[in-house]
């Protein structure tokens, strides 16, 4: 998850400059931070149910989400 949310923020740095570079509307960056929250959190709390179904975070487990 988090290398997940670092690709996120070096899109969102690499929008912003492109954006500065040729002036455009800044109201994509925001719906893209939208998106991305949303994507953080849906993530967070499938690992925090997997955390309670099957007792540990380890990479192993994740075969168990098939149930």
């Amino acid at each position: 998850l988090l290398s997940l949310e670092y690709i996120v923020i070096s899109l969102f740095i690499l929008i912003i400059v492109f954006l500065i570079e040729f002036d455009y509307d800044y109201f994509f960056p925001v719906i893209f931070l939208v998106f991305s929250v949303c994507e953080g959190a849906l993530g967070l709390s499938i690992l925090v149910s997997m955390i309670r179904s099957h007792g540990n975070d380890f990479f192993n487990s994740f075969g168990l989400s098939l149930c």
